[in-house]
């Protein structure tokens, strides 16, 4: 049931609930019917939420589709992934990222939504921004750490970010996306993963 229009108002306080429901609403819809296809109505409906609420927690329908990518990123990669913690070994660090960002963009709903960012992104640029800039922008602050600490060497932490995690998509998830190739089995995407770290070590190893 649609709450009543009255209750969100200018300067009133926005329902983290209500946000997390419209958000959850967006994906199942916009993976379901494309992003043509869904509407901000619908949207409202499928939260049970009035069309109001969603404009106020999200300007348009391009910042929601943004944020819903976004969210998705945060599921399979919270912040603390990106933690280097003092004497934490640098390997398990990179190995936890790397699973996680693996199963994330390996994942049945990732796939798709990846589909949509692709064919949105001549009408959306900052979809970019919405979840693979972010994730880089983590990591590159994690690797910049771990130069400063001697743990690792190169000239651009910026471009060692994105050199990693091109290299854990590799070739099967580009397979993926194009539906020639069904996802790696738990065991091999964990050998791929365990190969990529170590291989990112051997290239970016201090003294190296």
């Amino acid at each position: 049931m649609s709450e009543p229009t009255s209750s969100v108002g200018p300067g009133r306080p926005k329902d983290p609930a209500k946000r997390e429901a419209i958000l959850e609403a967006a994906k199942r819809l916009f993976l379901c019917n494309g992003y043509d296809g869904s509407s901000m109505e619908a949207i409202a409906s499928e939260a049970g939420v009035s069309k109001l609420t969603v404009y106020s927690h999200f300007t348009d329908k391009e910042t929601l589709f943004s944020e819903a990518v976004k969210a998705k990123c945060a599921e399979q990669l919270p912040a603390l992934y990106f933690q280097l913690a003092e004497g934490a070994p640098l390997e398990k660090v990179l190995l936890n990222i790397a699973r996680g960002f693996h199963r994330l963009i390996n994942s049945h709903e990732a796939i798709a939504l990846t589909r949509l960012m692709a064919a949105q992104a001549g009408q959306n640029p900052k979809l970019f921004e919405a979840g693979p800039k972010q994730v880089i922008d983590e990591m590159e602050r994690l690797l910049e750490q771990a130069r400063r600490s001697g743990k690792l060497a190169f000239p651009d932490a910026r471009h060692a970010a994105e050199h990693f995690f091109m290299l854990v998509k590799g070739c099967a998830n580009y397979r993926l996306l194009i539906g020639c190739a069904e996802p790696l089995d738990e065991a091999e995407g964990e050998r791929h993963v365990e190969e990529v770290v170590a291989l990112f070590l051997r290239a970016f190893a201090a003294g190296g």
